[in-house]
């Protein structure tokens, strides 16, 4: 007997809601079974991974620090998934972001003024938007898998910034180390609570919830993205611009992340140095899909993702786990979240090998006969 899939003639919407619920019990299902096998106590790993970074008003803003560039991207990304335009490449775009607004911190560094950080912002949108523009015109010109593109020059970009850290850029009082110099004070974000590195760019990811929440509900743009992601020939044939679509999104995608990345060597790193992101552009990804590519669920999702990133560095520091834990734990709820959403479309059938294997060619030589007939 053989299992095979059937779609459902009507997917519970009720279960497309509550499957990152089940996702998430079901990871940590299989997370206890894993540091059972690691040989580390479940509860003392739990407790440690989800309940003890949190416990204090320092772990809640670090929260909040670690979720902004998520909710950022996560956003950005929703929009172009929802119309089928597949920016993998945040990453890159990300760190485009953190070089074109580093730099324009690093040229104003003995400046000061209210314009500094603003115009940081602003290049690490233009950086952003730079590198996915690049992938949005191979797409446009040339019909380039934009899956490939932007994964590919996320690499180009972090051996870019490399490139950068470990010359033009890099601090000449630094000891020959691959880092830039510390941003002066006006180059800094304002911090929001004292005594925390909780900055101004977590109200700006909170307000792009909110854009990203009108853009999709309220305008012609939202509702265009909506229906060419749902039904492309549709929208073609209304008169949407699928070129238009594939551009815009992926600007939007590209701004954002590049957004995120100049808050990020602003805010809490002070600084260019060779890694300036844990791959908040790929676990982005995830955030998307757990929150339903919905803005609000987003939010939800990349508060989630935060939170595994502060619990591998706790788990890692109290029981000594390895840092990939936190990286397990992403693949794992995405695993399942694909998984749920599956069987939400489809129910698992079995069948005898013959029947599924031959019955189908047999009927189609059958009606190939008949039709010559």
């Amino acid at each position: 007997m053989l299992p095979r899939l059937i779609k459902r003639q009507a997917p519970s919407k009720a279960m497309v809601f509550l499957s990152p619920i089940l996702a998430l019990l079901l990871t940590l299902l299989a997370s206890v079974v894993l540091f059972l096998i690691m040989g580390v106590s479940p509860s003392a790993a739990l407790h440690a991974f989800f309940v003890e970074p949190i416990s204090s008003i320092y772990g809640l803003t670090e929260l909040m620090v670690k979720a902004t560039p998520l909710i950022l991207i996560g956003v950005a990304l929703s929009l172009g998934f929802r119309a089928g335009v597949w920016n993998i490449g945040a990453e890159g775009q990300l760190i485009l972001g953190g070089i074109f607004g580093g730099s324009t911190a690093l040229f104003f560094y003995e400046k000061t003024g209210f314009y500094i950080i603003p115009l940081i912002l602003i290049m690490g949108i233009i950086g952003g938007m730079l590198w996915a523009g690049i992938v949005a015109f191979l797409k446009t010109r040339f019909n380039a898998n934009e899956i490939l593109t932007s994964l590919m020059l996320s690499y180009v970009a972090a051996l870019l910034l490399n490139l950068l850290i470990h010359g033009p850029l890099k601090d000449p009082d630094g000891f020959n180390f691959p880092e830039s110099r510390l941003f002066s004070d006006s180059a800094l974000l304002p911090i929001l609570y004292d005594g925390t590195r909780l900055h101004l760019g977590a109200v700006i990811a909170l307000f792009f919830v909110g854009i990203g929440w009108i853009l999709l509900s309220r305008t012609l743009l939202g509702y265009q993205i909506k229906v060419m992601g749902d039904a492309p020939a549709a929208g073609e044939h209304a008169g949407f611009s699928h070129s238009k679509i594939i551009w815009t999104t992926l600007l939007i995608s590209g701004g954002a992340a590049g957004l995120a990345g100049a808050i990020e060597v602003s805010g809490p790193i002070g600084q260019l140095l060779p890694n300036i992101s844990p791959g908040y552009g790929f676990a982005a990804i995830i955030v998307a899909y757990v929150g339903r590519l919905h803005p609000l669920g987003v939010l939800f999702a990349a508060l989630l993702l935060a939170l595994s990133y502060l619990g591998g560095e706790t788990a890692q520091m109290k029981l000594n786990l390895p840092v990939a834990v936190t990286g397990v734990f992403q693949g794992l709820l995405l695993f399942f979240l694909l998984a749920c959403d599956v069987l939400i479309q489809y129910k698992i059938r079995t069948s005898k090998k013959s029947e599924s294997t031959f019955a189908p060619a047999v009927k189609s030589s059958i009606k190939s006969t008949s039709e010559v007939k």
